[in-house]
């Protein structure tokens, strides 16, 4: 099985744009890779029922963030305020990294 190498790392600033969320913007959380889905925090949330246990001593409804699929969400640029695709290149010094295709800037810290 191919290991697939997606744009989106675990806490950068993402856009929904397609969905009951479509606009929204958000941290994410989570990235799984396997089933190619994204969690964003407080977005595409669900209730859930639980029962008290060793976990969780409060039993009830409860609310969590379900996965998205990560072609549903965008990478936000923080130069261009906006969501952007996002290209890879290698720098002089050898490092690979994430830049915005709208504005050429490095996305990475």
């Amino acid at each position: 099985m191919q290991v697939v190498k997606y744009k989106i790392k675990k806490n950068d600033q993402v856009m929904i744009i397609s969905g009951k969320e479509k606009g929204k913007t958000g941290r994410v959380i989570n990235v799984i890779p396997d089933t190619g889905r994204v969690v964003v925090e407080k977005l595409n949330l669900v209730k859930r029922h639980t029962r008290a246990s060793a976990k969780v001593k409060q039993g009830g409804i409860i609310e969590k963030e379900s996965p998205i699929s990560i072609s549903n969400v965008m990478l936000i640029c923080e130069k261009c305020k906006g969501p952007v695709r996002v290209g890879r290149k290698v720098l002089d010094d050898g490092r690979r990294v994430r830049f915005c295709k709208k504005c050429k800037e490095v996305l990475e810290k």
